[in-house]
């Protein structure tokens, strides 16, 4: 496929932040590629300044080591502590994603790195 733009880049030794968001039907079609960061602070930086505006989770990959992870607990309960320190509430687009990642019954969830088959 030309011009495809792969979520986890082979070969690349770092890990990779993918923010997987809602499906938007008038999205661009480049959506994949505005997902991925490279370090989990800008993921947090970006989701607060509002970036993202449908998070379901927040995953990360290394290629090298060959492990995935599901950081969305972490990175909900990060966006909490920051607006806690800085009094406000947590954005109304970040409350569904920091409800449903901090739920103990999250279903599929996925407790520290997972080696890939």
């Amino acid at each position: 496929m030309q011009g495809f733009s792969p979520i986890v880049p082979f070969g690349a030794d770092q890990t990779i932040y993918v923010v997987v968001e809602a499906h938007r039907p008038h999205a661009s079609q480049d959506v994949a590629g505005k997902a991925e960061r490279n370090d989990i602070e800008t993921v947090i930086s970006d989701l607060l300044a509002g970036q993202f505006t449908d998070p379901i989770e927040v995953l990360a990959f290394n290629t090298i080591e060959h492990w995935r992870d599901d950081l969305s607990e972490f990175v909900a309960q990060e966006i909490c502590c920051r607006c806690d320190i800085e009094g406000q509430d947590v954005p109304a687009y970040l409350q569904e994603f920091v409800s449903r990642a901090s739920s103990p019954t999250r279903t599929g969830r996925q407790t520290g790195a997972r080696a890939w088959s």
